[in-house]
């Protein structure tokens, strides 16, 4: 027992490491974004509680032989097992609102615009790219009743032009563009396991100025958990500044 401490501490920092390529794996190549987060959700947990315990455990042992450098392993990996819990914690003590149950946002629900280029094959989809009609035009007015078209004042090719360069800035991956036609489809990844959403830019001429519509469509969740929204209403902040 001697040793407690240091195997507390050895099991912390490999789960550390664990965590760390279950989380940046998708990003790295290693896995689909959905087996990460599959990983992650049902391991994290028990992962970390069981470093708290064997922490806890080290730190009393330690403390009865008054050995300091055990029970500072000890401390440390308590530390980690608990950082482990924390989003555990937090979404205990502040739950998080449930996303609504869809996963395809547009600003023109009479209407949406079409990909064209980006189709059905995409890497890992198992959402279709057909809008969902009515029932999911609904869905959106009653959760995201901010989401509408954005107007402005440039013209149609500057408003195209500044799209674009608002894409660029914002990560996104420009797999179509036409100039000609004012659109292009991109595809935009989330920061953490990297899903991936598709989205769709169209500008249209209007008296004085243009309109600029958009759609974003995850790959795979029956909901984004308000991904796609959030992207739409980022994107046009930027595109005002």
């Amino acid at each position: 027992m001697r040793n407690f401490g240091k195997i507390a501490l050895f099991v912390a920092v490999v789960g550390l490491v664990v965590i760390a390529v279950t989380v940046s794996g998708p990003r790295l190549g290693l896995s689909e974004p959905i087996v990460g987060f599959g990983l992650y959700r049902s391991y994290l947990n028990p992962l970390g509680a069981a470093i708290a315990v064997l922490g806890v455990l080290a730190v009393v042992v330690h403390a009865k032989r008054k050995e300091r450098a055990g029970i500072a392993a000890g401390a440390v990996a308590t530390v980690i097992g608990l950082a482990c819990l924390a989003p555990l914690m937090a979404s205990t003590l502040n739950p998080p609102r449930r996303g609504a149950p869809i996963n395809d946002i547009t600003t023109d629900t009479v209407n949406p615009p079409a990909f064209e280029v980006i189709d059905e094959t995409r890497a890992g989809a198992r959402n279709s790219l057909d809008y969902g009609g009515a029932e999911v035009a609904a869905v959106q007015a009653a959760a995201y009743p901010d989401i509408a078209a954005l107007e402005t004042d440039l013209s149609p090719d500057e408003a195209y032009e500044r799209a674009l360069e608002v894409a660029g800035d914002m990560g996104w991956e420009i797999v179509a563009a036409d100039a000609e036609r004012r659109r292009f489809e991109a595809t935009a990844r989330t920061s953490v396991f990297y899903f991936a959403d598709d989205v769709v830019v169209v500008v249209t001429a209007q008296e004085g100025g243009s309109q600029l519509d958009m759609r974003g469509v995850s790959r795979v969740g029956r909901s984004d958990q308000g991904v796609n929204a959030a992207r739409i209403l980022a994107f046009q902040e930027q595109f005002n500044q």
